[in-house]
């Protein structure tokens, strides 16, 4: 901490004392101000100095409570007052230094006492009350109190150049603005080419000069992203927006953020320095209105609906204002006093086919810079007057200015391919529209961007053409289709009213069928011995449709006999298995018993692991250690080594941990095994050889299992050996995870993700079956 610091601190008072202690030596209450004197005097210091003929005639001014003097430094002879033409008012003293008895205020303190030996003069801190505070803004014109409103506006990123909002909330949004959430606002924004002075133009409009939007003499640009503050004078929300023609890496996004900014604005500045009004400037807005109109405009009305806002979102948009300003050329109509500057803009659009209609408003403000600085006082006006007007746009909430710029950034977000942009305008619908392309056909979406979020398909002006690859034929029926409806139809393995197995067994004689949900079934493939004719010449109509990237496709293989037989199959061995499972086990548990050595503990009896007290269910295994004979399980008993001492070796063999740890320890003469217990250690060893030859049976049938699997999957369905997790919880498929495929979209899924049973018509299954989570979710028909 520095001297100055620490003497400032020190000197802190709330009772002002006298200054001259010419009588009291500095302890009494001060009185009186002396304005000649240039202190605070006390009652007896006060008599006392101004008994001389001179200076009874100093103007002095009695203290009231809270009261603080003026500077000292900023006041020059006979009291004119020099810093007032720079701050616009007299600056109230923030300290006393006590060596130069001079009242002084913060900048004058910084000008006078930052350096040198002054810098350690020990100085007396002021504190202004309320009442002063209050009478002093009682003193000051109205220009005065507007400068000192904006004092403490600072500005805060809003959306950076990746058109991602650095806002999370609106709780934070109006924070940052620092103003109610009540207030009502309006929105000013301002665009322009890079360089031609876009911050400094707001700074000295709305805010007196002060920098608020940083500005920068460098080449680069100094302004990245869009940047908000709020005016507390004309409750506006002011937007300050990166320059056009400035070099960036995401010119594509740039240009479309400023659309996004464009769609919220009650009113845009265009600001320009060139002598003469470029045709980009008019190109411009033309496109801007255009985008608007096309691409806003409805979304701006489902931003009201779906927010649910009071204040509606005017479809309408924004006014504007061409600040123009020149150095060696007139003025726009300057030349022709008769003709107003907004019909010569109105012809300039008209040449060059440019019509902003979506604006509601363009006004002309033209200044001539002879001498710098730049006259600002016109385009004020103009600001505020277009401001009053309420006819179109009205003002809103912070926080409806927040959502409406959170839904355009949702909708309209993501990066545009290069290949995909038209460079002849500002605003391509690229820009805004779906960047998916049909994988056949290869004609791009026409829809508004992320409109998959809200549940809404692809769509194409353009006929698609039919691949062999994609299979992308849509079957109708030509019954219905003659009635006018329009009903997809799809090839199946049996009819929803028949049977699974009547199904099956029907399919086997005479084919596959075509079921109309109106007619019925519609066609057999083979109905007849011979002469049975293709469906698409008798039955039903062909349509080419669209394949989009990401969904199902239009594999027309619903022949699901196969997978159907094995799901029959695998479901009658499936309840045998469960009903002969307790039978078997318990049949199992008694053999097990009787060739065990008589050193094991019997299966009945080992209810849970000796070692971590789990309790065996019904599917669970039972081990037992072949040293101490205790009931394991397998995760306890995992260890093997040769166990001599009970007639186990040379090979190894199961032995719990603590066995294994303890392998040094031999067994006493009484432990060692009997000649009966030698026999029944023999037929225990024969037991498990028989039940390892056993198991790699059943193992080597699983490989043709799969087999067969893999030739009866539908076409849609995902290969199994493509499948290494769950395609919902992302769990590893393993021996003891099985792997379930989705009857609906062919993923594949664990049991817990796909238990629910629902009839799939469009892939052919018309009785309940399996599938995921997500598939049960939707709504209609599957």
């Amino acid at each position: 901490m520095s001297a100055h610091t620490q003497t400032a601190e020190k000197g802190q008072n709330t009772t002002l004392l006298c200054q001259e202690s010419y009588v009291c030596s500095g302890t009494d209450e001060a009185i009186f101000e002396c304005d000649e004197c240039r202190s605070l005097q006390c009652q007896r210091c006060e008599e006392e100095l101004h008994q001389p003929e001179r200076l009874r005639n100093h103007e002095r001014t009695r203290i009231r409570p809270g009261h603080v003097p003026y500077c000292d430094s900023c006041k020059g002879a006979n009291g004119n007052i020099m810093h007032a033409s720079m701050t616009g008012s007299r600056q109230i003293a923030a300290v006393r230094c006590q060596v130069c008895k001079i009242n002084l205020c913060v900048e004058c303190q910084k000008r006078t006492h930052s350096g040198g030996n002054r810098r350690k003069h020990p100085v007396t801190v002021y504190h202004a009350g309320k009442a002063q505070e209050q009478e002093e803004e009682a003193g000051m014109d109205e220009e005065t109190k507007r400068r000192k409103m904006t004092e403490k506006v600072v500005s805060f990123l809003l959306v950076d150049e990746t058109e991602e909002i650095q806002v999370r909330n609106e709780e934070e949004f109006i924070k940052k603005l620092d103003c109610s959430p009540d207030q009502h606002l309006k929105v000013v924004s301002i665009f322009g080419n890079t360089g031609d002075g876009k911050s400094h133009t707001l700074n000295h409009t709305f805010f007196y000069g002060r920098e608020v939007f940083k500005t920068s003499p460098a080449q680069e640009s100094c302004t990245v992203g869009v940047w908000a503050a709020y005016d507390p004078v004309r409750k506006v929300v002011v937007i300050d927006t990166e320059g056009l023609l400035g070099a960036t890496v995401n010119l594509s996004q740039r240009t479309r953020l400023l659309l996004k900014v464009l769609a919220i604005s009650d009113l845009v500045i265009y600001r320009t320095r060139a002598d003469r009004l470029h045709n980009d400037l008019f190109k411009f807005l033309g496109d801007a209105s255009e985008a608007y109109l096309k691409h806003f405009t409805k979304e701006l009305k489902a931003t009201t609906a779906r927010c649910g806002l009071d204040v509606p979102l005017s479809t309408l948009g924004p006014g504007v204002i061409i600040f123009h300003e020149t150095v060696y050329t007139k003025l726009l109509g300057s030349d022709h006093p008769s003709e107003v500057p907004e019909k010569l803009i109105q012809d300039r659009f008209r040449k060059l086919s440019c019509f902003p209609e979506a604006f509601s408003s363009i006004h002309y403000k033209g200044t001539r810079t002879y001498n710098p600085p730049t006259d600002f006082s016109g385009l004020r006006r103009a600001v505020e007057q277009q401001l009053e007007n309420n006819t179109t746009r009205s003002p809103r909430q912070p926080g409806v200015i927040y959502k409406a710029l959170k839904a355009l950034s949702d909708r309209f977000s993501g990066e545009i391919p290069d290949d995909q942009m038209a460079h002849s305008s500002f605003f391509p619908d690229e820009y805004f529209t779906c960047s998916s392309v049909c994988l056949s056909c290869g004609c791009g979406c026409k829809k508004s961007m992320n409109h998959t979020k809200e549940g809404v398909p692809h769509e194409s002006k353009s006929r698609c053409r039919y691949s062999h690859q994609y299979d992308n034929r849509v079957y109708t029926c030509k019954a219905c289709y003659e009635r006018g409806m329009e009903v997809s139809v799809v090839p199946k393995t049996s009819a929803s009213t028949d049977s699974p197995w009547l199904g099956l067994a029907k399919y086997a004689w005479s084919g596959y069928v075509i079921e109309c949900p109106n007619c019925g079934v519609v066609y057999r493939s083979r109905q007849y011995w011979f002469g049975n004719q293709d469906p698409v010449n008798t039955v039903v109509r062909t349509e080419i449709e669209h394949v989009w990237p990401g969904t199902d496709g239009f594999l027309k293989d619903n022949n699901n006999a196969a997978q159907r037989l094995l799901d029959g199959m695998n479901f009658m061995a499936q309840s045998v298995s469960e009903l002969s499972l307790g039978p078997t086990k318990a049949v199992t548990s008694w053999l097990t018993d009787q060739i065990a050595p008589a050193y094991w503990r019997p299966n009945s009896q080992i209810l849970s692991c000796n070692k971590c007290n789990t309790p065996f269910k019904d599917n669970d295994t039972k081990h037992h250690c072949r040293a101490c004979g205790e009931g394991f399980c397998d995760g306890c008993s995992s260890k093997t080594r040769p166990v001599p001492e009970r007639g186990w070796g040379p090979a190894p063999v199961r032995v719990c941990d603590n066995c294994y740890e303890n392998r040094g320890i031999q067994l006493d003469v009484a432990d060692q095994p009997s000649d009966e217990e030698g026999g029944t250690l023999i037929a225990r060893k024969v037991g498990e050889a028989v039940q390892n030859t056993l198991g790699a049976v059943v193992t080597a049938m699983d490989i043709p299992l799969g087999l067969v699997k893999d030739a009866a999957r539908p076409a849609y369905w995902v290969p199994d050996h493509e499948i290494l997790h769950c395609h919902n919880c992302r769990k590893e498929f393993s021996v003891k995870l099985s792997k379930h495929h989705c009857r609906a979209c062919g993923q594949g899924f664990c049991d817990e993700c796909s238990h629910d049973r629902r009839a799939v018509p469009s892939r052919g299954w018309d009785h309940p079956v399996r599938v995921c989570f997500n598939c049960n979710k939707k709504p209609g028909d599957l």
